[in-house]
């Protein structure tokens, strides 16, 4: 035993403080350790919005989506559309319901080469221009 561990015999630190032969004691901690007492003042000031809540979140029931359907979409399901019973065929022009297939809003991303008339309660201005330059009509039934 050398002579300094001699004189510490019965010393708890051995002369090396409280904290500092502890794991990253010195320094206070690692990471964010200490970000809410003593390293406070310093992550505050890199960003005030660091501490509390902000804002709020819209319960879900309370957000209400359309639902939306495009004219490709249409033109692809016609004929699954009228086996399934969902559209039928009056003088040569399909009749499709989306109203009542749960469908809010017609959108005009697509091309629809068939004369149909679609009765939904929300149409684009492109839908309906396309479904009438196709033969075709929009109900709109809102």
């Amino acid at each position: 035993m050398s002579k300094r561990s001699e004189k510490f015999r019965g010393m708890r630190t051995h002369g090396h403080g409280k904290n500092a032969r502890r794991g990253h004691g010195k320094r206070g901690g690692v990471g964010n350790a200490g970000s809410s007492t003593h390293r406070f003042i310093s992550v505050y000031k890199e960003n005030p919005r660091y501490f509390g809540m902000h804002g709020f979140k819209r319960a879900p029931e309370l957000i209400k989506k359309k639902k939306t359907i495009n004219l490709e979409e249409i033109q692809d399901r016609l004929h699954s559309l009228v086996e399934n019973g969902l559209a039928r065929k009056e003088n040569g022009t399909y009749v499709i319901d989306l109203s009542s297939m749960g469908i809010d809003k017609l959108l005009g991303s697509g091309r629809i080469t068939r004369p149909v008339k679609i009765i939904v309660a929300e149409a684009s201005e492109r839908a309906i221009e396309k479904v009438k330059s196709s033969g075709g009509e929009v109900e709109i039934n809102g």
